[in-house]
């Protein structure tokens, strides 16, 4: 039987989730390893260097270089606060001398004689790591972080916008045909991650992160009102780093596509619970794929299995990731041996697919499909 590899959509009710979380530098790990963890823990900590605020004290005392040694009030490695003197000049007869003043508070880490320059040191900017998820110290990565892994549902979605958030799962539509409109947006929504199962319009989206919504899981949503969320084209590169209070997390496409009815039945399974969710999102290599992540607090560890490589077969349900039949479901019902000719000219392996929506059967490119997985 023919088959070929493609990368696969999770849509998982119950798997092993394991995620790194790993500070930008060395620092501290908090916890240990075997220990349980809340999602938002802090398991590690570190400090960033302090801003570098330059000071050209020989241009504000009126001096040659070479004399600023001289003349110091303050060393360096000395601890000053803004608007201390880090130098004086003697004056005349002890009578109209020059102060310079320091313009931040930190430490004076450096003074030239050569440049006349002294360098303040801001103090350290502390940065900390979460665990994101509920679940189990796994690893322990020395001075950097951890490996936290918990039973969970797992969902992927085929784009998203905005970072890690977290919030209780909350379903505002009763099926996956329902567009979601501003007025279905209630007060009630503020710390949710509101499960839309078709469309969302632009408008109800911004009233929901007005109202304090942390994430939206939503079927479709229009290209172009991304860029009326963030204020610029999202291109190519990673995504999950907008400044917007509200994670959007699209599961089929852009337009008035339906959620499929596996990820929304599995949404409303779990409504009530608390979920971990993250937009970041690249589409070139390196894939990365935004996120809905419910632990399942008293489930068993499942049984870890090894890696393999698997792929299409008639039978496996794909979704489409390339226009025109882009965020489509569908059904393989063929994987042709021979290539084929596209309409550009080139040839390619190809597979027969029947769209869920429609009904018809596609030729479409296999790199232009992604297998749904949910084992």
């Amino acid at each position: 039987m023919a088959h070929a590899y493609t990368p696969g959509l999770k849509v998982i009710p119950k798997t092993l989730v394991q995620k790194t979380r790993r500070l930008p530098l060395k620092g501290e790990v908090t916890v240990k390893k075997g220990q349980h963890v809340k999602a938002e823990e802090v398991v590690a900590t570190t400090d960033l260097p302090g801003n570098v605020v330059p000071v050209n004290l020989a241009n504000m005392l009126n001096i040659e270089a070479s004399e600023i040694m001289e003349i110091l009030i303050k060393k360096e490695g000395d601890r000053i606060e803004k608007g201390d003197i880090i130098a004086e000049t003697p004056g005349i007869f002890g009578l109209f001398k020059t102060k310079a003043h320091s313009p931040a508070s930190g430490t004076l880490e450096a003074i030239s004689g050569v440049t006349g320059q002294a360098i303040i040191r801001e103090a350290p900017i502390p940065v900390s790591v979460q665990a994101y998820i509920n679940g189990t110290v796994a690893d322990i990565i020395p001075d950097e972080g951890i490996e936290v892994s918990a039973v969970s549902a797992f969902i992927q979605g085929i784009f998203g916008i905005g970072g890690e958030r977290r919030g209780e799962v909350s379903v505002i539509t009763p099926d996956t045909n329902t567009t979601v409109t501003e007025q279905m947006i209630t007060p009630e929504c503020k710390g949710k991650i509101l499960v839309c199962g078709s469309f969302l319009t632009y408008e109800a989206y911004k009233r929901a992160s007005a109202l304090g919504a942390v994430g939206i899981v939503s079927g479709g949503f229009n290209y172009g009102d991304i860029k009326r969320i963030v204020g610029y084209d999202i291109g190519v590169a990673i995504t999950g780093h907008e400044e917007t209070p509200t994670t959007l997390i699209i599961t089929e496409g852009f337009g008035e596509v339906h959620m499929a009815h596996q990820t929304f039945d599995l949404l409303k399974q779990h409504e009530g619970k608390t979920a971990s969710i993250n937009g970041a999102t690249q589409i070139r290599a390196g894939v990365i794929r935004p996120e809905i992540i419910i632990p399942l607090e008293n489930e068993k560890q499942v049984e870890e299995k090894k890696a393999e490589l698997f792929g299409m077969e008639p039978g496996t349900e794909i979704r489409v990731i390339r226009a025109p039949y882009f965020g489509m479901l569908g059904e393989v019902s063929e994987l042709p041996h021979e290539l084929q000719r596209l309409e550009s000219g080139s040839l390619a392996r190809v597979a027969k697919v029947k769209l869920y929506d429609t009904g018809k059967e596609v030729l479409l490119p296999r790199a232009n499909l992604e297998m749904i997985e949910n084992k």
